[in-house]
């Protein structure tokens, strides 16, 4: 009996070195991108990115957890906006804050507490094509920890965190093409008013002449 678990424990430990072997190589820093096409100006789209109390509407990672505990400070939207988290075992606990803002562009710096610790950049890009906007979700994460090393010898992170940006966007095109369409809708309404408004206000004029 004694042999056997012997024998066990030797596989165990043979199978952690392994593991811990093969994280030993797993890179040091990641990068994970996502687009999509939005028929939207980039105005419109960062719009939703800029201001964190927009989120809700298209971020995955806000759908988690219900219960989720959030905070916000410093400005509502901009440089210098602050958002922390705190839930489940699903997101974790966390914070971001907006270290720049350009017209078409929205950077981030991300840091992740629980369940483990990292830091990364978050970069939200919206870039004219035509009568849509090529938008882009990337992060970037240098110094990973042994941890996450650990985890990405048994799932991708691109895979992992990629689905849920191709989730994020697909609902950030929602948002913002239907935005961009009631913007329409009114902007086409106060045409239409103004044209028919016209010829009365040209025959009192001439009326008045």
């Amino acid at each position: 009996m004694k042999k056997v678990i012997a024998i066990v424990a030797g596989i165990l430990v043979f199978g952690v070195a392994v593991i811990l072997g093969i994280a030993a190589t797993k890179p040091n820093d990641t990068h994970i991108e996502r687009s999509t096409i939005v028929k939207a100006s980039p105005e419109t789209i960062l719009s939703n990115v800029n201001n964190y109390r927009k989120w809700a509407a298209w971020s995955p990672w806000e759908k988690v957890d219900p219960n989720m505990k959030r905070t916000y400070s410093g400005p509502e939207s901009g440089k210098g906006a602050k958002y922390a988290w705190s839930g489940n075992d699903n997101v974790g606990e966390g914070d971001m804050e907006i270290l720049s803002t350009e017209p078409t562009k929205i950077v981030f710096n991300f840091h992740q507490a629980k369940p483990f610790e990292g830091t990364s950049t978050i970069v939200f890009t919206a870039i004219p094509e035509g009568d849509a906007s090529k938008v882009t979700w990337a992060m970037d994460s240098k110094d990973n920890p042994f941890m996450c090393k650990v985890m990405q010898v048994f799932i991708s992170m691109d895979d992992c965190c990629g689905k849920e940006f191709e989730k994020g966007l697909a609902s950030l095109k929602t948002v913002s093409e239907t935005s961009a369409s009631t913007a329409q809708n009114a902007g086409d309404a106060n045409d239409t008013k103004d044209a028919a408004d016209a010829p009365a206000t040209a025959k009192k004029e001439s009326s008045d002449g």
